[in-house]
């Protein structure tokens, strides 16, 4: 029925929600391929889109090619990702990295950008569209460079460290050119320099506003839903909150997506700013494979056929001039040599942001197709090519040093790569400040160790905070939170509160990412200590311990007793021998 239905041109599927379903099912699919070869499941939901677009799997669910859906997945992909970026940029990560963002991402993104642009010029594009390939070129994909990093098991390597610093860089210059984008294409009444400075204003004055908003009405309304303890309840309350503050930005004619941005980042400054990115984390994947899916729709195999060999000269000339640029900005703030091409490698391909410029770009003069496709291609096959880099990246830079060819260079100290976690290891991870929370935490600092307490009682997060106390507003039963925690380099895990379901459901998370770290939990009954214990956990048992408290107490109290009626017969034997 449903055949004759697709053949007579009548589908009974909505388009957006056909669309949606077969990329959902099919990114499944290729990720779990991909992950059995180690490939990046990122780049893979490319192909998802290309496979879709290209095969005719969309007439099946009453699609075509150019149907207004898959606009919508693609906007919807934008702003999903901007508000995640909002999210998980960090002023404090900045201030840490300030020295590396400044020079290094500032030197690769001038550098790359000039190049660039340069040569698009060259090839006969107006200055508007050169500017806008410059800034494309330039920025790299920090979503696959982080997961890879993760991957390789190097998030704290000084080459990590160093392309986030490049990469911050590179997300306030992406920020910043959608917004001056209108006066870039059109001018303005006062000429290219009046729009540019018109434009920046207005977003100055909107992102004053969202910051007021976030502060006055934000951060109480977040505040008083926090006191609820209703996990849906808060999460329910960041969304509605952002989606006011993004469609405040569309009145404002800055953008759904700016305005998505300017939500994440309010969000981010707040106290909550971890239990959001624990809650919020989860789905960033589905943000990224939605987005990389809707890029992939637009790809037309056709013309990337007829024009392959564009397509490798590009996808090589970005590769080895941007990272060649890279290794030299980074290598100039004296970052060792294997650091430094683990950077370069990772920062060297095109990257999502790329993309969204390009289709923010397109709104106002699109780019000729052909080029277009070329510039998708590059994009995607660059980005495929950046875990392997990567893992190339340690013995090529073995092979030159050997042969003499390069200098291992002096490692630089964590002021010079600015380290956010302030060499944060075998500490302890308090969950829960309740009593017993308090008091294990205060006995450990008493004795000079580091601690990090995750708590869901939003008064008692913002007073440690005031005491510069390392703290969480997260639930230690998301992944996030105990990533934040640094759990990986604990010693050990405290859970002071006696829920032992929750515990439970913790502790493989614990485990998987600390094999040998110690736990501590409570437990009330009998069964819930064999539970515990059946996984190699240290309890503390309330009704035992409180048990022998009361023993103690109680037979105080008689022995006290005891010695007093001995004091008294002593005192009465001295009297009758006195003679009293």
């Amino acid at each position: 029925m449903l055949l004759e239905l697709l053949a007579a041109g009548e589908s009974p599927i909505t388009p957006f929600f056909g669309v949606l379903s077969l990329v959902l099912v099919m990114a499944v699919v290729v990720a779990l391929l991909l992950t059995r070869f180690r490939q990046s499941v990122l780049v893979g939901y490319f192909l998802v889109g290309v496979l879709i677009a290209n095969s005719g799997l969309l007439e099946l669910v009453g699609a075509k090619p150019d149907d207004p859906a898959i606009g919508m997945l693609a906007e919807l992909g934008v702003i999903l990702l901007m508000f995640t970026l909002g999210i998980e940029f960090s002023l404090g990560e900045m201030k840490h990295l300030w020295r590396m963002s400044l020079f290094g991402g500032g030197l690769q993104v001038l550098t790359t950008g000039l190049l660039a642009g340069g040569a698009a010029h060259l090839f006969g594009l107006g200055g508007a569209e050169a500017a806008v390939i410059g800034v494309a070129v330039a920025l790299s994909s920090t979503a696959v460079a982080m997961k890879s990093f993760q991957e390789l098991g190097q998030p704290n390597n000084p080459g990590a460290r160093a392309a986030l610093g490049v990469a911050l860089f590179q997300d306030i210059l992406v920020i910043l050119f959608i917004l001056v984008l209108p006066a870039l294409y059109s001018g303005g009444e006062g000429g290219l320099v009046g729009g540019v400075l018109v434009a920046i204003i207005k977003g100055i004055v909107f992102l004053g506003a969202v910051l007021l908003f976030g502060k006055f009405v934000n951060e109480p309304l977040l505040h008083r839903v926090a006191r609820t303890r209703s996990r849906e309840l808060f999460t329910l309350a960041v969304v509605s909150l952002c989606a006011v503050v993004a469609l405040a930005g569309e009145a404002f004619n800055l953008s759904l997506s700016l305005g998505a941005f300017a939500a994440g980042l309010v969000v981010s400054e707040s106290i909550y700013s971890h239990r959001i990115l624990s809650d919020i984390l989860p789905f960033k994947d589905l943000f990224l494979t939605i987005f990389f899916v809707s890029v992939g729709l637009l790809i037309d195999v056709g013309a990337l056929l007829e024009n392959w060999l564009w397509v490798l000269l590009g996808t090589i000339t970005v590769l080895v001039v941007k990272g060649a640029i890279v290794l030299g900005a980074v290598r100039a703030i004296r970052l060792p040599l294997r650091p430094a091409l683990l950077a370069a490698a990772s920062l060297s391909s095109m990257g999502e942001f790329s993309l969204v410029l390009l289709s923010q770009a397109s709104q106002f003069r699109a780019l000729d197709p052909v080029f277009s496709q070329i510039l998708l291609g590059c994009t995607a096959v660059s980005m495929g090519l950046v875990p392997s880099l990567m893992r190339a990246s340690g013995p090529f830079g073995r092979w030159l040093e050997t042969r003499g060819l390069a200098r291992g260079g002096a490692a630089p100290t964590g002021h010079e790569l600015g380290l956010a976690t302030d060499g944060l290891g075998d500490h302890a991870v308090i969950c829960g400040y309740g009593p017993v929370g308090r008091a294990v935490n205060d006995a450990l600092r008493r004795s000079g160790v580091e601690t990090v307490i995750l708590e869901l009682n939003a008064d008692t997060v913002r007073e440690l905070k005031r005491q510069k106390q390392r703290v969480l507003f997260a639930d230690a039963s998301h992944p996030e939170a105990l990533d934040l925690a640094g759990i990986e380099h604990a010693r050990m895990v405290a859970f002071t509160f006696p829920a032992v379901e929750f515990t439970l459901a913790a502790l493989p998370l614990v485990r998987e990412r600390n094999p040998e770290i110690l736990v501590f939990a409570r437990a009330k009954f009998p069964s819930e200590v064999s539970q515990l214990r059946a996984q190699d956990v240290q309890v503390i048992h309330d009704e035992r311990e409180s048990g022998g408290a009361m023993i103690r107490a109680a037979m105080g109290v008689y022995q006290r007793a005891e010695i007093e009626n001995q004091e008294v017969r002593e005192i009465l034997e001295r009297a009758s021998d006195s003679g009293i």
